[in-house]
Parts: C-alpha cells; structure tokens; sequence
C-alpha cells in the first residue's frame, strides 16, 4: 500500500520518514520530494508499506498528527495514470 504524506517538516529526509512510519510495520520504500530547481523539500512525500493492513493502521493513527509544528496529511496515494 502506497501513502501520500503531505506536511512534511522541512528538517526531513527520506530517512527520517522511513522511521516514523516502520513503528506501523515494513516500509518498503519512503521518499521526501524536493523541488528540482531549488532543492528544497516540498513538503510532501511517499511512504510504502510491505502490507496493506499496516499502511492503513499508520494512515488511521499518523494523520492529523502534528510533527515539529506541521500538521500531517496521510491518505492513500492515488495510481498515476
């Protein structure tokens, strides 16, 4: 199950996300998106869990929470087409 994660802190790295979220159980991929030109992080990113139960348990508990004064957005990622 893939997550989008919107509010990330400016302070995180893709390190970062990937340990918030592997309190919930095996991620397999997490990535903090930065602007190309700037390089900067944009706030949001991408959290892959192993097993969809485990995503939808960090969805339920992570979203709304606030991290370093941002509140988070944790919703299911939409497919691109």
């Amino acid at each position: 199950m893939k997550l989008f994660v919107n509010g990330i802190p400016e302070n995180f790295d893709d390190q970062d996300l990937r340990e918030m979220f592997e309190l919930y159980g095996a991620v397999e991929s997490a990535r903090v998106i930065f602007d190309r030109e700037t390089r900067r992080p944009k706030g949001f990113g991408f959290v892959e869990f192993q097993r969809a139960q485990d995503g939808k348990e960090a969805m339920q508990l992570l979203d709304g929470t606030l991290v370093n004064g941002r509140q988070f957005t944790v919703k299911q990622a939409e497919e691109r087409s």
